[in-house]
């Protein structure tokens, strides 16, 4: 039962890396780092297929085995990060832009700190 779980929610993981791969304010990476997680536990030929794709393969690989994330990675994150913060101020009130620009103060620190 557990291993059908783990398929569905990688082929779910997988979908919407899809849909972020065309949406830039969806992520694509960590849902295929979910999917891998998952498809390694029920599917594990389809982890190795995700990390074998040409363009996404090479992250997934760095993230296995050094948790890294490159410099160019870092760097859309951190300026996606800051402009949502600048929206939230500009759009909706001051105590609940402060809570977002909090959570991501400390998201983007630590994408700040991980290896490259």
């Amino acid at each position: 039962m557990a291993r059908h779980l783990y398929l569905a929610a990688g082929l779910l993981c997988v979908a919407l890396g899809t849909v972020g791969a065309f949406l830039p304010v969806l992520p694509t990476v960590p849902f295929l780092l979910l999917a891998v997680f998952c498809f390694a536990r029920s599917r594990p030929e389809w982890a190795e297929r995700l990390y074998a794709h040409p363009r996404y393969g090479p992250a997934l690989q760095q993230w296995r085995d050094r948790k890294a994330i490159s410099r160019k990675a870092k760097v859309s994150a951190l300026a996606v990060m800051a402009l949502s913060a600048l929206v939230s101020w500009l759009t909706i009130g001051w105590h609940w832009a402060a809570v977002v620009t909090g959570v991501l103060l400390c998201t983007g620190t630590w994408i700040a700190t991980r290896a490259e």
